[in-house]
């Protein structure tokens, strides 16, 4: 009989998709569900990338140059210059989103079996894209109770073996939300200087700092050939659909190993770049508008998840993802059995199990990422969907009295 490969067996199922059957039946049963489980903004894409597309004057589609078009690297090294970094076009490798800026990060700077350390939970997508690499992941727990802060270099430096190539953050982090500060860069790129390793930095939600200043890795000084910028516009313009993202270094000859896989690519989306180029001129007006909507959202939902008898989660700091604990004896078990076996006024609301975002064995189990995603109106419902479906999960680890009482206590 024929076989699929070891490595697509070995790859997981993404654990924001994961229950996507089940929500699918749902609907086919005439429930609304309200997806918090994945990063889709409902906040309109600029109409400028819009018109971007519809108003070029193309007569044949060409390929882009593998790097990426000359005009969208200038325009997206300006954006870079404003934002405090010192980029240059030639430092910019433009990618078929923030997806394959990961991968072709991976392949670059790892060799199979090579290890790459990163703090956990972390973007559940890490997982598989290690696998399709032949690389391990070597993680590094922060936990709810320190807010997912990272955690003390010297539990970074345990780890550290021959093997022992890279360092992935995430920052903002999803799925928790956390920003990084300066002082927790500089750490890494201390401990990344001292071990000779890469440090890569997926900022895909720069934009979406609430709390605190945004610092970038590519602003740490000294770390020039060490430091990898993963980014894309999915997230920063509600544009998910373009498939448009960016690996950036000094590293010359990084850069030209990664070129060398985009050239096997051919080149990233040419409509997607006119779309990219609009948007590296758009005001920064347009960021106070969304990060005031997301602080909005962020606001209510941690407001109702904490009023929930025996739920907590730690204040989020960016991106627009809360980690948060339930309680129920498997959040995957209570997850499906929302789009299975719950309704709330014929509504249902979808959320990613914890344990997903997690490389150590049972972790997460009792926890959820939620995404707030939806506008105001929207998400209030769908969390009233999932406090009526705590009240009746035939799972609960608490009652809700006993839940109340060991939250005021712990209050």
């Amino acid at each position: 009989m024929l076989e699929v490969s070891q490595r697509g067996r070995a790859m997981p199922v993404s654990p924001y998709r994961k229950l996507t059957p089940f929500a699918d039946e749902a609907k086919t049963r005439g429930v609304r569900v309200y997806h918090l489980n994945i990063g889709q903004p409902d906040i309109e894409t600029p109409p400028a990338m819009m018109a971007a597309v519809q108003q070029a004057d193309i007569r044949v589609l060409e390929y882009s140059p593998s790097a990426g078009s000359v005009s969208y690297r200038q325009k997206l090294a300006a954006y870079y210059q404003r934002a405090g970094m010192n980029v240059v076009p030639e430092d910019i490798l433009v990618t078929s989103g923030g997806s394959e800026a990961i991968f072709f990060a991976m392949m670059s700077c790892l060799n199979p079996g090579d290890e790459v350390i990163m703090p956990e939970p972390f973007y559940g997508a890490y997982t598989a894209f290690a696998i399709a690499t032949t690389v391990n992941i070597v993680p590094v727990t922060s936990t709810m109770d320190e807010g997912f802060a990272l955690p003390p270099i010297s539990e970074f430096e345990k780890v550290i073996t021959p093997r022992t190539k890279a360092i992935l953050i995430c920052n903002p982090n999803n799925p928790t939300g956390y920003v990084y500060s300066r002082t927790e860069l500089e750490q890494m790129r201390d401990l990344c200087l001292r071990h000779n390793l890469y440090f890569l930095s997926d900022e895909a939600y720069r934009e979406f700092c609430y709390d605190s200043e945004y610092f970038s890795a590519f602003q740490l000084e000294g770390a020039e050939e060490n430091v990898v910028l993963l980014d894309t516009v999915s997230k920063r313009y509600s544009a998910c659909g373009a498939r448009l993202g960016a690996l950036v270094t000094k590293n010359k000859q990084l850069q030209a190993t990664a070129l060398k896989f985009a050239q096997m690519r051919v080149s990233a989306p040419g409509l997607s770049q006119l779309m990219g180029e609009a948007a590296t001129e758009l005001p920064e007006s347009y960021f106070e508008h969304t990060k005031a909507e997301y602080m909005a959202r962020r606001d209510l939902m941690v407001s109702r998840l904490r009023a929930m008898p025996g739920v907590y989660c730690p204040v989020p700091g960016g991106a627009f993802y809360v980690v948060a604990r339930l309680p129920v004896d498997d959040s995957e078990q209570f997850c499906q059995w929302l789009l299975e076996s719950f309704t709330y006024d014929n509504q249902t609301v979808m959320l990613s199990p914890g344990a997903g975002f997690y490389a150590t064995a049972g972790l997460g189990h009792d926890e959820v990422r939620l995404a707030y995603v939806l506008n105001l109106d929207a998400l209030n419902v769908a969390l009233t969907c999932l406090e009526k479906g705590l009240e009746a999960y035939p799972g609960r680890t608490h009652a809700p009295e006993e839940a109340a009482l060991l939250q005021e206590v712990k209050s």
